[in-house]
């Protein structure tokens, strides 16, 4: 196999270690929220920063590298339609439904639902792209080990 046919057609990465990933960055985050609520205070300042700063984790890092260190950890990589880095574009709309946990009082709530429903659509996608893969133009999470 070439290397040109291998990048273009990257192995989907399976939902358990994308979820797996996700609970690395999330150990990350929740240490840097932490950080953030002593500094400030843990008051609505801390709850618009830390969505922002979570938002911002991993549309940038997905932007910038492909990956987080969750990702990084466990052999994944994100790539856009084209087999590259996604776009700033694309990562921001594909991580968009990060904030939603931030919604006071039914946040939580919410937030489970999405990632059901986003889990239920990654099962069945071939190419495993959950809805918020397709919805940023046809992101992908594949591995690279």
């Amino acid at each position: 196999m070439s290397a040109v046919s291998s990048v273009a057609s990257p192995v989907p990465a399976e939902l358990s270690p994308r979820i797996a990933a996700r609970g690395i960055d999330v150990l990350v985050l929740a240490a840097m929220d932490v950080g953030l609520g002593q500094l400030i205070g843990y008051g609505f300042d801390w709850l618009l920063l830390g969505s922002a700063l979570v938002l911002a984790y991993f549309t940038l890092l997905d932007a910038a590298a492909g990956t987080t260190p969750g990702k990084l950890a466990l052999g994944l990589r994100v790539v856009g339609p084209d087999g590259g880095r996604p776009s700033l574009k694309q990562a921001l709309i594909r991580e968009a439904f990060t904030l939603v946990g931030s919604i006071p009082v039914l946040g939580p709530l919410l937030a489970l639902a999405v990632w059901t429903w986003i889990a239920k659509t990654i099962r069945s996608s071939p190419l495993r792209q959950g809805k918020h893969d397709r919805l940023a133009g046809g992101t992908r999470v594949v591995r690279v080990r």
